[in-house]
C-alpha cells in the first residue's frame, strides 16, 4: 500500500515538472481557495519577504524569458533597490523568439510594458488573468496589431503566456498586493532570452537582432540598478532612464537627453565585462549559430518527453530544449527556405516580406553603448479583456507622454 501511494505522488509530480518549480504551489488544493482574488500569498513567500528586508506591499516587477521559459518576480527591498523573490517555469507560450508583430500571428509580446489595476482580471476565463497591455507605445508607433494578451492560468496560449492555475495565483497575488500598497504601475519586461554575451553571440543572426539590442538597453540598466528603468519612446525607439526638459513623442524626433553621471559610469564598468565575454563567446562560437526551434518542434519534445503519462497540463517546452547549435551555412539554408516559403505565401497575400539578415552582415555585432542608444518604451494601461467591478476596480487614467508628474529615476538613484 505504501509502495502505491508513493508511486502515486510521483507520477503526479513528474506530471507538473514541466510547468512548476520545486518550489511552486503544488500543495494548494484549489478547491478549497473560496476567494482566488483575496487568497493570500503562502506563508513560505512572506517569511523570504521578511527576510529579505521586503514589506508585503512594497512594489514588484516581472520579468519574462521565453527561451528559458520563466517568469520571475522582483521585489523593492528598504533601500529601494529590487531582488528576485519568485519564479516560475512558464507553462506554455505560442509562438517562436521575437516580438509580436500583426494579429493571429500567435507571437507572444516582447518589450516593455506597464501594468496598472485596469489590467488585473478576476474574472477571466482562464482562472486569473494580467493584460500585458500590448499594444505599448513603442508597438502602436511601429504598426504592431493585437489584443487580449494575457498572462494567465489554464496552460494554454494563443500569444500569452499561460501558467498554471496555481502559479498564477500567487502571480495575480503579487500584483495586487503592490498595486494596494500604492505601486501606480507594475513593470513587465519581455525578452526572448537572458542577455548575455553567449545569448548576443549565439543568436547574431536572427532577424530580430537589431531590436533585440534595443531591448538589451534596458536590460543593462536593470542589471547595473536592480531598480525599473524609467521608459520612454521617440523616433519610434525605446529610450531609458534619460534626463531631459522636453517631451517624448513616439513617432517624433527624441529631446535633448543625457544620461546621469553615475549611471553612466556604472553602465560603462558593466560594459567592460560584457565586451570581454562578447569577444571570448564570438571566438567560442565561430562558424555556429543557434537554431530557434518553432512552438510544433517544442511540443514534441515534451510530448516525447511525457510519453505514456497522462498530464494535467499541456506545457509547450523550452527553446532550449528544442533548438540547438548549428553551422551558419545550415542554418542560412534554414532561413532561405522559410524566406521562399513567405515571398510564395506572401505573393499571394501582397504583403511585403521581411529581409533575412545574411551572415556577413550579422556576424559582426555591434556593441550598444548603453548610455548613448535611443530604445522604445511603453504604454499598456488599456486592458481588453473586461474586469469587473470588485474592490480593486480599474481606475487609472490613461499614461502621459509627458511623465514629469512621477520622480524621475536619476534624482534617487546613486544616492543611497
Amino acid at each position: 500500500m505504501r509502495f502505491r501511494h508513493f508511486a502515486y505522488v510521483s507520477l503526479m509530480a513528474l506530471a507538473l515538472a514541466g510547468c512548476n518549480d520545486a518550489l511552486e504551489t503544488t500543495q494548494i488544493d484549489l478547491s478549497k481557495v473560496k476567494n482566488k482574488v483575496e487568497q493570500p500569498l503562502p506563508s513560505r513567500i512572506l517569511a523570504e519577504m521578511s527576510a529579505k528586508g521586503m514589506d508585503r506591499n512594497s512594489p514588484i516587477m516581472i520579468r519574462i524569458f521565453k527561451e528559458e521559459g520563466a517568469l520571475e518576480i522582483w521585489k523593492a527591498k528598504t533601500d529601494n533597490r529590487f531582488d528576485k523573490i519568485a519564479d516560475y517555469k512558464i507553462c506554455a507560450w505560442s509562438g517562436r523568439l521575437g516580438p509580436k508583430v500583426k494579429q493571429g500571428d500567435r507571437q507572444a509580446p516582447e518589450g516593455f510594458y506597464n501594468l496598472s489595476r485596469a489590467n488585473l482580471n478576476p474574472n477571466s476565463k482562464y482562472y486569473l488573468a494580467i493584460n500585458t497591455g500590448f499594444p505599448n507605445r513603442y508597438d502602436s508607433v511601429n504598426g504592431r496589431s493585437g489584443t487580449d494578451l494575457m498572462i494567465h492560468g489554464a496552460c494554454s496560449s494563443s500569444g500569452c503566456y499561460s501558467m498554471t492555475d496555481q502559479q498564477v495565483l500567487e502571480i495575480y497575488a503579487f500584483a495586487r498586493d503592490a498595486l494596494k500598497g500604492g505601486q501606480q504601475t507594475v513593470q513587465l519586461q519581455a525578452f526572448p532570452f537572458r542577455m548575455t554575451a553567449d545569448n548576443m553571440v549565439k543568436h547574431r543572426m536572427n532577424e530580430n537582432i537589431d531590436f533585440w539590442k534595443m531591448l538589451k538597453v534596458g536590460y543593462d540598466n536593470f542589471e547595473v540598478t536592480k531598480r525599473p528603468p524609467e521608459v520612454n519612446v521617440c523616433e519610434k525607439k525605446y529610450v531609458f532612464n534619460q534626463q531631459t526638459s522636453g517631451v517624448f513623442n513616439p513617432g517624433g524626433k527624441c529631446p535633448e537627453m543625457s544620461t546621469p553621471p553615475a549611471l553612466t559610469a556604472a553602465l560603462a564598468s558593466y560594459s567592460k565585462t560584457y565586451d570581454l565575454a562578447y569577444a571570448k563567446a564570438t571566438k567560442q562560437f565561430d562558424g555556429m549559430a543557434w537554431y530557434d526551434p518553432s512552438e510544433a518542434e517544442r511540443k514534441a519534445v515534451v510530448a516525447k518527453q511525457r510519453k505514456g503519462h497522462d498530464l494535467a497540463y499541456a506545457p509547450t517546452g523550452t527553446s532550449l530544449e528544442a533548438g540547438r547549435m548549428v553551422k551558419v551555412a545550415e542554418l542560412e539554408d534554414m532561413m532561405a527556405t522559410k524566406t521562399a516559403t513567405s515571398v510564395a505565401s506572401n505573393t499571394v497575400t501582397g504583403s511585403t516580406p521581411t529581409a533575412v539578415p545574411t551572415a556577413a552582415a550579422s556576424t559582426a555585432v555591434a556593441i550598444v553603448d548603453p548610455a548613448s542608444v535611443p530604445v522604445p518604451t511603453p504604454n499598456p494601461l488599456a486592458t481588453t479583456e473586461p474586469t469587473t467591478a470588485t474592490a480593486f476596480a480599474p481606475v487609472e487614467p490613461q499614461e502621459s507622454i509627458e511623465v514629469a508628474s512621477k520622480k524621475p529615476f536619476w534624482k534617487f538613484w546613486g544616492s543611497d
